[in-house]
């Protein structure tokens, strides 16, 4: 009664490894969340603001493909988080409008502190109104076409990232 040896070395010769345990699949990441696309839209939308501010703050100009990147970003966030919502991409697209105001409005307020020596904090929170009428008083084509490649862009983000 002999029975055949596994060759040397490779002890499941005759078979699959057994598995001693049973392995649970991955949770399926959450999708289709139209109020966590939203959330994750609104955050993009204020970091990529903020950050679109200090560009405009350093550099005293406005620069085209920062209002893209804004964009973008809201748009990203908000179809890889929420998904294919139809919301989610007109959403993103008036978010990524606010932005863009916001940003150039933060923008103006860094470069007012710089001159007037107050902070630019200050000058944002407190001034709004004042900052907004500077706004209205150096807008021009190009503003306007800021607005509209990063509305474009969040719309077409949400869309390819859901």
């Amino acid at each position: 009664m002999s029975q055949p040896v596994p060759p040397p070395g490779n002890p499941f010769a005759g078979g699959a490894a057994p598995e001693p345990y049973p392995v649970a699949p991955p949770p399926a990441p959450a999708r289709d969340n139209v109020a966590l696309g939203l959330v994750a839209a609104v955050v993009a939308a204020l970091v990529s603001a903020g950050v679109y501010g200090a560009v405009i703050g350093g550099t005293e100009r406005e620069i085209g493909w920062a209002a893209v990147g804004i964009g973008f970003l809201t748009g990203l966030a908000a179809g890889k988080v929420g998904g294919r919502n139809p919301v989610l991409p007109v959403a993103s697209a008036v978010l990524a409008l606010g932005a863009v105001y916001l940003g150039q409005l933060l923008g103006i307020a860094i470069l007012l502190s710089k001159e007037l020596n107050v902070s630019a904090t200050e000058l944002f929170l407190q001034e709004f109104g004042l900052l907004t009428e500077g706004w209205n008083a150096t807008k021009d084509p190009l503003t306007f076409l800021f607005f509209g490649i990063a509305a474009f862009a969040a719309f077409s983000g949400a869309k390819k990232a859901a």
